[in-house]
């Protein structure tokens, strides 16, 4: 679509044309350079044999064509140079003529992509973002909320309760009577070890009765 617009084939189209063109005539004239070169060193072999045979003035026409054919060649050179000198140029204003193509198309492109996301699409969008999570976070509240029987529980009378069933079990826990130690043996003196079982446990009946009898033996 950009190359349409900005034309950039055609005058692509032109400057490879021109450049083979250029490049065309160049190599003619080098072949044509060749060619007089050869000429001019035939003359001068020519004169050489002109001057033994002593003819004197076939060696000099000899001589004056070679210059003529020199001076072609001179010409030839010239031409060259010029022609190099456009191919440079144009090569050179070919590269900055596709610069130029690329940054266009770049700053149109550039243009296109602002256009279709201004600033305002931009708020619009970040604004519906905002709604939507808004709208999400109302609807897991609204799933979390309890319904039914359970809506109607007061939290503050199940707190309480909870605490009264608390300090009621740290009253009866309190109540428990203390486990009581286990009576540690009585180890007679050597000689004089008895026989008698020692009872395991005794309640405080029994040890009341077992401390009269031992008042009474006495």
């Amino acid at each position: 679509m950009f190359n349409r617009l900005f034309g950039k084939p055609k005058q692509e189209t032109n400057a490879l044309t021109t450049l083979e063109k250029l490049n065309e005539t160049l190599e003619m004239l080098e072949k044509k350079e060749k060619v007089l070169l050869k000429k001019a060193s035939t003359e001068v072999e020519r004169a050489k044999e002109y001057s033994k045979a002593k003819n004197k003035r076939a060696a000099i026409q000899c001589l004056k064509r070679k210059r003529l054919y020199e001076q072609q060649i001179e010409q030839l050179g010239n031409f060259q140079l010029r022609i190099h000198d456009q191919m440079i140029l144009l090569e050179g204003a070919k590269a900055t003529t596709e610069t130029v193509d690329a940054l266009r198309t770049g700053a149109a492109a550039m243009k296109a992509m602002q256009k279709a996301t201004n600033i305002d699409d931009v708020d619009k969008t970040m604004d519906e973002i905002n709604e939507q999570t808004e709208n999400m976070k109302q609807i897991q509240e609204a799933l979390s909320t309890p319904i039914g029987a359970a809506a109607d529980f007061d939290e503050d009378e199940l707190e309480a309760e909870l605490e009264e069933l608390e300090g009621a079990e740290l009253e009866e826990q309190l109540l428990q009577p203390a486990t009581t130690a286990p009576a540690a043996p009585v180890v007679a003196p050597a000689g004089r070890q008895q026989n008698h079982p020692v009872p395991q446990k005794r309640t405080a009946e029994e040890d009341e009765l077992a401390a009269l009898q031992a008042e009474m033996a006495l």
